[in-house]
């Protein structure tokens, strides 16, 4: 119930008001059943936006630290994300890393949507990163398609940085379906992993636009960060 006040009364028809989303490709979205969403990631607001203005509930992983906070602060960071549909992520080490994936497949067992970055982080420059091979594991060992998504515009109504959105009009595209039951059955093999994440990559970048560039994300802001230590220095 929470979640639909969020969708339909609070924040959605503010957010329709504000970006005026152009939806494209809606009807890619499979009405029943588990499916893996896979879109790329420019800003915070893609997490809010993506899955307010899409027709059926989608769950989104968001840090464990938005739901375990005491407090009244506490008790309103929790009703907001669980509202807006987010299962909690522990984030670290391995056991961390495989505790959220197996999240996101008991999510897509239960038969619902279940939003991913395949980038792992947001892009730092609003180019397209390589993919994550996680929403590979997750969509083979759930069985179900995999559904690109490109975000449009949100890093200008977002900025890195910025306290508040700006309305800025925003889109959303989203692709058919990606069926990989060719796959079935296999589990643990890295090429057919890399193969699919690079085949979700490539979806997504042609309905994105964006330009593509084949190395980790988080390879390029940990190289920002150091250069940016090595001038204060």
């Amino acid at each position: 119930m929470l979640y639909w006040i969020m969708k339909w009364v609070l924040l959605g028809p503010l957010m329709r008001v504000a970006f005026r989303p152009r939806v494209v490709g809606a009807e890619n979205l499979p009405r029943r059943g588990g499916a893996l969403v896979a879109s790329n990631h420019l800003a915070v607001l893609d997490s809010f936006v993506l899955p307010l203005m899409v027709p059926r509930r989608m769950a989104f992983p968001a840090k464990a630290e938005y739901f375990t906070q005491p407090g009244v602060l506490g008790t309103l960071k929790r009703w907001f994300f669980t509202g807006m549909g987010q299962v909690p992520i522990e984030r670290g080490n391995g056991r961390a890393a495989r505790a959220a994936l197996d999240t996101g497949i008991g999510v897509l067992r239960e038969g619902r949507l279940f939003g991913i970055y395949p980038e792992g982080t947001r892009s730092p420059d609003g180019r397209l990163f390589k993919g994550r091979t996680g929403v590979a594991r997750m969509a083979l060992e759930a069985g179900v398609p995999v559904v690109p998504v490109a975000m449009i515009g949100t890093d200008q109504a977002n900025p890195v940085g910025s306290r508040f959105w700006r309305p800025v009009r925003i889109g959303i595209r989203i692709g058919e379906p990606l069926d990989f039951s060719r796959y079935a059955g296999i589990t643990d093999d890295r090429q057919v992993e890399r193969a699919m994440t690079d085949e979700i990559m490539d979806a997504v970048q042609r309905l994105s636009g964006q330009e593509y560039v084949d190395v980790y994300a988080s390879t390029v802001k940990d190289g920002k960060d150091k250069g940016a230590e090595a001038e204060a220095a």
